[in-house]
């Protein structure tokens, strides 16, 4: 999927197909200064019912108390990309406190991915939720594991537009 920059500088939204909200989604709260860093998660989903589990994993993310959620954006339906004969694709955004280093925050994401039934089968491949950190307070990296801030984050409708609805 790309994001065409207009003449009129404002970007296409072709591939964004619906906003829509649920209990969660979106939700605010005020921060809390007792943690270190703050980042942004992206949420995806296109296997089964992805609103319900959405709300499932917020519920579960939202009790972990290694982590604060501070916001969370409108729930977008976009169209796949990459691969795109697969199901249409749920996507938002949180915005998250936290006092673990990148590194430990990929390691529970990808733990949160396998509670909920992701499998890895292919780049792009359907999933049942797929947690992509976009954004970990100044940081920036590049290696292996995580790339920082996340390569999709400037061209990606299932990102801009969720996060700025925050």
């Amino acid at each position: 999927m790309e994001i065409l920059l207009l003449k009129n500088g404002f970007f296409s939204l072709k591939d964004a197909l619906k906003l829509t909200k649920s209990v969660h989604f979106p939700f605010y709260q005020s921060e809390k200064e007792n943690y270190k860093y703050e980042f942004y998660l992206g949420i995806g989903g296109n296997l089964g019912d992805s609103k319900k589990r959405f709300e499932m994993f917020f519920k579960k993310f939202k009790d972990d108390k290694r982590f604060f959620v501070v916001q969370t954006s409108p729930l977008l339906l976009n169209k796949a990309f990459g691969y795109t004969k697969q199901p249409d694709f749920l996507n938002a955004v949180l915005r998250v406190q936290t006092s673990l280093n990148p590194n430990q925050t990929l390691k529970i994401m990808q733990h949160y991915e396998k509670i909920f039934g992701r499998k890895r089968s292919f780049k792009n491949a359907p999933r049942t939720l797929d947690l992509d950190i976009l954004s970990f307070s100044a940081k920036t990296r590049a290696d292996k594991r995580l790339i920082l801030p996340h390569p999709g984050i400037y061209d990606r409708i299932s990102v801009i537009l969720p996060a700025g609805l925050m």
